[in-house]
């Protein structure tokens, strides 16, 4: 049987060229596409609060990564002393931010700060020009120190007690520096944050939700919604 031979005139050429270069043209597009919303995330460094280490931070981690952050673009970090100093921990972050900064290629990074570990965030800010900090979410820290820092132990008992000099260094400035956009996010029921007011900050927008743990702030959909919102790129 003989099989007909397929005839290609100049129309029909040029009509398959165009499409393909339609096709390549489409495709290129959308692998660009891909790429930028892969690159739009800015970067998030997860800090965590006393006692605690990245382990904590893990509900959160998992919730950005899900949300369209690439797994580059999120760090969690732990502290080599989780009840240390905030001064010590502050210059921790500045190697971590260091380090996410130039694996990213990216020239802002965003902060997720849980309980103590917005207290070193701020002293960060406060103590390192050119921090990079686009964004801050302070989940439950003690801004102006918290009544149980009286049970904690450590080099960052002291620093958490209301009227402390370290807190009252730190509260000499304003919450956060020109460049800077911070948010507070706090619960109604936190039995670690004495008085509840101590989670907030002058002239930032704050949220109180109804009505998890303080541990549960890292597990709270209500909460992983406001920072989603918060740290999409602009």
């Amino acid at each position: 049987m003989q099989h007909a031979k397929l005839r290609y005139t100049p129309h029909t050429v040029n009509r398959l060229v165009r499409q393909t270069r339609t096709l390549v043209f489409l495709l290129f597009m959308a692998g660009v596409a891909l790429a930028s919303s892969a690159t739009a995330q800015v970067p998030v460094l997860l800090v965590p609060g006393w006692l605690d280490d990245e382990s904590s931070l893990e509900a959160l981690h998992t919730e950005l990564l899900n949300s369209g952050w690439p797994s580059d673009r999120v760090a969690a970090l732990s502290f080599l002393d989780p009840v240390g100093s905030n001064r010590d921990h502050a210059t921790e972050m500045g190697i971590a931010a260091q380090e996410l900064l130039e694996r990213t290629g990216a020239e802002k990074f965003d902060v997720v700060a849980h309980s103590m570990g917005g207290l070193a965030t701020r002293w960060f800010i406060l103590t390192q020009p050119g921090h990079s900090i686009r964004r801050a979410v302070f989940l439950g820290s003690p801004h102006r120190g918290t009544l149980t820092a009286y049970l904690a132990f450590g080099e960052s008992r002291a620093e958490m007690m209301p009227g402390s000099a370290f807190l009252d260094s730190l509260n000499a400035h304003q919450p956060a520096p020109l460049g800077v956009e911070p948010m507070t996010i706090r619960t109604l029921i936190d039995t670690h944050i004495l008085p509840g007011r101590s989670a907030t900050l002058p002239a930032v927008q704050d949220h109180r939700l109804c009505c998890p743990t303080h541990a549960g702030l890292l597990n709270d959909e209500a909460a992983f919604s406001l920072i989603l919102s918060f740290l999409q790129p602009t």
